[in-house]
């Protein structure tokens, strides 16, 4: 199994368009230890399968570039089989408007209330169904989908429920009930490797905690380094926690329960802009690294 994280940077990626934040700042002043990133994105394929495309970010039409394998047959084609979608948020979806393109239906794997989002809400499913053309796969946490055309070997997703609210768009909406987030735990039958994807993360629980301990490798929400990140630079009200993300820092922080895992990679991806590990050379960065953590980049290639 291949892994390209193709964005590794939260909403808005880095640097932020309209922030002039310390890491913002150093990215734009081209400091060497400051590297930008798009917003994130995840790409996934069996040794001899097909690319797999996990969100569908902003930034797709450059990313879906270092997927480009060999040379082309056709004077149109697509690197990707499918899009799997682990919520319905603006930055995970809104790349589905540049995909209006493809010769062919879009294979969309989500959950029925992520599709009623994208149909009621954030409209892109009506309006990708007067261009390609849309065949949804709905997906449930519990769920196991073969994403291959083998039954035997090949490349495998399995659906699990995270804590979550519906987007922002639509909160004023009813009814907002159902699975509006979930993670995606992938293995590939022949060579046993296990990826288990997370980019919103709520909380930790037991089950997600075994989840990751029996997995190979982990990709998991990096978002923010404090709870009251961006309440201290004076740029949200919310905390991290309410917007549904767990902060890596302190006692209740997930940096200090996932460095017990043994797992034999633990990555964090997600990573808003102010979240100071983006920095190279940071004293928090080096807190992940003692943790036997690691910070995603764009481009970076997991095999297993």
């Amino acid at each position: 199994m291949l892994v390209r994280i193709l964005g590794s940077a939260a909403g808005g990626g880095f640097p932020q368009w309209n922030c002039n934040c310390t890491g913002c700042q150093s990215t734009r002043g081209g400091d060497s230890n400051a590297h930008p990133r798009t917003q994130s994105s995840l790409a996934v394929r069996a040794a001899n399968g097909s690319w797999f495309l996990v969100n569908a970010s902003p930034d797709v039409r450059q990313q879906l570039e270092r997927l480009r394998d060999g040379i082309p047959n056709l004077v149109r084609s697509s690197p990707i089989a499918g899009v799997l979608l682990s919520d319905g948020e603006i930055d995970h979806t809104a790349g589905l408007m540049i995909l209006r393109e493809s010769n062919e239906p879009l294979q969309i794997y989500g959950t029925n209330a992520v599709r009623q989002g994208l149909t009621e809400g954030f409209s892109l499913l009506r309006v990708l169904k007067n261009y390609c053309g849309v065949n949804w796969v709905n997906i449930e946490p519990g769920s196991k989908v073969n994403l291959s055309n083998d039954d035997n070997n090949g490349l495998e997703v399995e659906v699990f429920s995270l804590p979550s609210k519906p987007p922002k768009y639509m909160r004023s909406s009813l009814p907002v009930e159902g699975n509006w987030v979930v993670g995606f735990t992938f293995r590939d039958r022949l060579s046993g490797g296990v990826v288990t994807y997370a980019p919103a993360l709520a909380e930790l629980s037991d089950s997600i905690l075994e989840r990751f301990d029996n997995s190979d490798c982990i990709l998991v929400d990096g978002t923010f380094w404090q709870d009251n990140e961006l309440l201290e630079l004076g740029t949200s009200t919310r905390t991290a926690r309410m917007m549904g993300h767990l902060p890596l820092s302190g006692d209740d922080g997930s940096l200090i329960s996932l460095s017990k895992l043994s797992c034999k990679r633990k990555i964090f991806t997600h990573i808003n802009n102010t979240n100071p590990m983006l920095i190279a050379n940071s004293t928090e960065r080096k807190i992940v690294e003692a943790a036997g953590m690691e910070v995603a980049y764009d481009g970076l290639t997991i095999q297993l």
